[in-house]
């Protein structure tokens, strides 16, 4: 098997005694720099120095998305604003994006490893790699971007939107690899198909995709509808941006964590307990060697589980799963706690519906209740008799996918049938809950 930096495929012995230097090197770099982690380890009675093995990380503050806000934009920065290249920053609930910086290594760094990553899923120096990630303030762009060069690939950097010149580029340029999220790899096939072009026939092969939640389940679709191999990446701003984690093309089974710079833990988000490899929880990360902006055991929010065995391609990194949702997105429907993805799973497999929905969440009453807006296949809809949704066979429908819900996660909701293309698109992360509980609304169905 062959591997992009011999990191990958170290004796755990040997990760963990880099972990635990590296590990020094940051804690001493926040103390010393930076007032709230300070303050965080003068609270909690202990100091850089009391850290002595990898099982005392849990002895450690957290930090969280609040902790960045009541921060902006720079007290979070190890080094002066003058050592900083870069910054980037993601949405915030207040209006203000959450600033992230980089030093000259960290961006010399961050380059390896999304090179690593692309290599992982497949990419090769010789290749065109088509980048539909969007290009700004997010990191996704220039964080595919940058890696792409480093690894030696024709970078085409084309961002998101566009969808039609985005067709027209992979047509004439014929890349092999494509890097977007996954509702908008299917948006570009919907186009295709209005286009009369058959997806299966362009030149691309690979797919890395990220930058929201999706299922094994829409993965079969995406692979299916362009004959490529479809690959998950992981990141986050205020932990890197992409490449802290992704699959390798060999097994698609969990993704392949950069453990040489980064601490991974799996917490119960309620008991802020670590948990056993395997069982999901929380995903925290603690970085090595960012110099701007190191974080100590930040909480993603995201749900995952990890498994420390070696991967049939030979690899022996920490490896996570997809993740299963956002602690601040699940819903909990009539006594149920369900993630948007769980849904998505369900669904997917019946021949009827199509990939698009969304859940709208409402009020009745005093309690809230979720209703599943979901669209119907172009066939269904043409053999629907008058495009009627209050025709049997398409209240058969609902019945079938409120069974199928009720049987996969245990959840009872109405359903309301969409026609074709009706669901809102979009160039970046799909839009899948509607939260109308402030209005008086009432179900469809």
């Amino acid at each position: 098997m062959p591997v992009f930096e011999k990191e990958e495929t170290w004796e755990q012995s040997e990760i963990q005694e880099l972990q635990m230097n590296r590990l020094k090197e940051t804690l001493d770099r926040v103390y010393r720099n930076v007032p709230f982690y300070r303050e965080a380890f003068d609270n909690l009675n202990i100091s850089p120095s009391d850290i002595e093995s990898l099982s005392d990380l849990k002895r450690l503050p957290f930090t969280k998305k609040h902790d960045f806000r009541e921060n902006y934009p720079f007290n979070l920065f190890a080094t002066p604003l003058n050592e900083v290249i870069r910054i980037h920053g993601s949405s915030g609930t207040s209006g203000k994006p959450t600033i992230v910086g980089y030093t000259k290594n960290d961006i010399e760094n961050w380059s390896d490893m999304v090179a690593r990553a692309i290599y992982m899923a497949g990419g090769r120096k010789e290749d065109v790699l088509h980048n539909a990630y969007g290009y700004g303030l997010f990191t996704g762009g220039l964080g595919l971007h940058h890696g792409a060069e480093r690894l030696g690939c024709a970078t085409v950097p084309v961002s998101g939107g566009n969808t039609s010149r985005q067709i027209t580029l992979i047509q004439d340029l014929k890349p092999r690899i494509i890097c977007a999220t996954p509702s908008y790899v299917l948006n570009i096939s919907e186009a295709m198909k209005e286009m009369d072009i058959d997806p299966r026939t362009t030149s691309l092969k690979y797919a890395i995709l990220g930058a929201e939640p999706w299922s094994e389940e829409l993965r079969h679709v995406i692979q299916e509808t362009f004959d490529m191999k479809a690959m998950d990446i992981y990141g986050l701003s205020e932990v890197m941006g992409p490449g802290v984690a992704i699959e390798c093309v060999e097994s698609q089974n969990g993704l392949h964590i950069a453990d040489d710079h980064f601490i991974v833990e799996i917490i119960d988000p309620e008991t802020l307990l670590p948990v056993p490899d395997g069982e999901d929880g929380e995903l925290v990360f603690t970085s090595l060697t960012k110099e701007a902006l190191p974080v100590i055991r930040y909480r993603t929010g995201d749900i995952s589980s990890i498994s420390r065995e070696k991967c049939e391609c030979g690899r022996t990194t920490t490896k996570m799963s997809r993740i299963k949702g956002r602690i601040d997105n699940m819903l909990i429907i009539r006594g149920v706690n369900v993630f948007p993805s769980e849904i998505e799973r369900s669904i997917l497999p019946i021949r009827e519906l199509d990939s698009n929905y969304q859940i709208h969440l409402y009020k009745k009453g005093a309690l809230d209740h979720a209703e599943l807006h979901v669209e119907v296949s172009e066939a269904f809809y043409r053999s629907l008799p008058d495009k009627d949704f209050n025709h049997l066979s398409a209240q058969k429908l609902i019945k079938k996918i409120q069974r199928m819900l009720k049987t996969d996660i245990l959840v009872s909701m109405n359903v309301s049938l969409k026609k074709p293309q009706s669901i809102p698109r979009s160039d970046g992360k799909a839009k899948r809950i509607v939260d109308r509980r402030s209005e008086k609304v009432t179900s469809s169905n």
